[in-house]
């Protein structure tokens, strides 16, 4: 199939880009993976399309002080590939090559990622469990929003049709940073049935600030609170247990929920030992 006929626009820089989106219907362009496949079945029908690729400096990756500054526009393949952020945010590191297969990597976005917030993606999880922030300019200037409370529902974000997500910054890992991730999926590179990404502070023998981040489990990436609040206290088959409550998977044409709250018990088992068994960076 062939999308619907739009205008198109090449932003020259964000203030143009927010000004161009003034127009009724407008839809942005980053790296198009998503929205290429809806446009091409006709689910999206925008009038206009406004090309970020153009714009400078929204592709970088920056360490700044206590945080990694990752560009909305940096491709998942550069993200995957750079030192930085396997040095100062392993989490993203481990998801990375999860997301798609090369040919996706090679041209979406991070910011895309996390601005289309698919249920089922890594990234948006990865954000959550990272307690990361997305910085976001609209017509009233900048702001950050943090990554509780950008996730509003199925697709739908703390973005207005009128914003641009600009860049996602996250704290930087320290030397008692631990890391976990593991997803099942039907093949490499399709979406996951069942994720988890998961971050923690080590603390002795023990963890701390653990922060359990499921997805393709719900309308949105979900923290399993009461788990986490186990899994500090260092009762891991408590922290199974507790996944009950934290989550309630529904039946999707992947699997039906009660087979995805088994997997989230045998993914928080896999995470689990991640976290202990993390060496010091």
């Amino acid at each position: 199939m062939k999308p619907a006929p739009f205008a198109y626009a090449k932003a020259r820089s964000v203030a143009h880009a927010i000004e161009l989106l003034r127009a009724e219907d407008a839809r942005l362009l980053a790296g198009g993976q998503s929205l290429i496949a809806t446009l091409n079945m006709r689910l999206s029908r925008p009038a206009l399309l406004i090309d970020l690729n153009a714009v400078p400096g929204l592709g970088a990756i920056s360490v700044k002080d206590g945080y990694v500054e990752i560009g909305a526009l940096a491709r998942h393949a550069q993200v995957e590939r750079s030192a930085e952020i396997r040095a100062h945010v392993p989490l993203i590191a481990l998801a990375m090559p999860h997301i798609g297969h090369p040919a996706i990597r090679n041209r979406g976005t991070f910011g895309g990622s996390i601005a289309f917030a698919d249920p089922a993606a890594e990234l948006p999880a990865c954000l959550l469990a990272l307690g990361g922030e997305i910085e976001i300019v609209g017509p009233q200037g900048a702001r950050m929003v943090k990554a509780d409370e950008f996730f509003k529902g199925l697709f739908e974000t703390a973005l207005t049709p009128h914003d641009v997500l600009t860049a996602v910054r996250i704290p930087r890992a320290s030397a008692e940073t631990r890391a976990g991730f593991a997803e099942f999926a039907r093949r490499h590179g399709d979406y996951a049935l069942v994720g988890l990404a998961a971050s923690a502070r080590a603390q002795g023998t023990r963890l701390a600030d653990v922060r359990l981040a499921y997805f393709g489990v719900d309308a949105t990436p979900v923290r399993a609170r009461n788990a986490e609040s186990a899994l500090c206290n260092g009762d891991l088959e408590g922290a199974i247990a507790a996944l009950r409550s934290d989550l309630n998977p529904a039946d999707d044409v992947q699997a039906d929920g009660k087979l995805k709250g088994h997997l989230a018990g045998v993914l928080l088992r896999r995470v689990a030992t991640q976290l202990a068994s993390n060496k010091p960076r």
